[in-house]
């Protein structure tokens, strides 16, 4: 039964003790929570590490799928799409940060509460404790270029952070679990055809660097521009597997 004014926070994990409590913790402040209708969905793609203890502990509902076979985080967010009760579904990655928990909702409350979006994303940038100057130069081009994409009508939301109406995810069908890297993009492509997206400068998520430091953002952004293009023209990504990096 889908319950109005609800928002169902949905993380997929994998191996992921040790960013996972950050925001965990930040999602389970006793204000924030009284003060809005929040579910904390926990999504286990089979981890081996002490991160589904941490989550049976932190999380309203865990859901652990560790069926024989690679899985991909597509999957993972579908299948915990799967136990939301919130009119509203919040995808976050679990190595990411809110900048401020309060003003995260409360922007979301105000600005995506009537029927004019249909999904919303916001700027990303890298812990402001690891942040050094090319992670500030490429996250500027990057989130004013996906603010662009959504501006002339293509669609674009980075997994760190997509908020989508439970009925227009159910609509196109959630995450398309054929595509390994890409399948981001591939849903707010297919939302931007039924109706606008909210992209938002004024509130941010903050990521780990740990992708960038270990394959350089030369080697992100060829992998990023090579599965976008080939999801836009032939509906698949050319990565068969994304990398783990922990």
């Amino acid at each position: 039964m889908i319950n109005p004014n609800k928002y169902s926070i949905i993380i997929p994990t994998l191996n992921e003790e040790q960013l996972l409590p950050g925001l965990l913790k930040q999602l389970n402040d006793p204000a924030l929570r009284k003060k809005f209708n929040l579910e904390i969905i926990i999504s286990d793609g089979g981890s081996l590490d002490k991160t589904i203890e941490i989550a049976l502990s932190n999380a309203d509902i865990v859901k652990i799928h560790n069926e024989v076979g690679k899985q991909n985080i597509a999957e993972g967010r579908n299948k915990g799409a799967e136990f939301a009760t919130g009119d509203l579904l919040i995808f976050l990655n679990a190595d990411i940060l809110l900048h401020n928990a309060g003003e995260f909702f409360e922007y979301i409350q105000t600005n995506f509460s009537d029927n004019r979006y249909l999904a919303m994303a916001c700027s990303v940038k890298v812990f402001p404790s690891e942040e050094i100057f090319s992670d500030r130069l490429f996250h500027f081009a990057y989130n004013n270029y996906f603010k662009l994409l959504n501006f002339i009508g293509i669609g674009m939301g980075r997994g760190e952070c997509q908020v989508v109406r439970e009925n227009i995810f159910n609509k196109v069908n959630g995450y398309n679990q054929s595509i390994t890297a890409g399948e981001d993009f591939d849903l707010f492509r297919r939302i931007r055809k039924l109706g606008k997206i909210l992209f938002s400068n004024e509130i941010c998520v903050y990521e780990s660097p740990r992708r960038y430091r270990k394959l350089g953002y030369t080697g992100v952004t060829w992998e990023w521009i090579k599965n976008g293009v080939s999801v836009l023209f032939k509906n698949k990504s050319i990565s068969k597997e994304w990398e783990q990096v922990r």
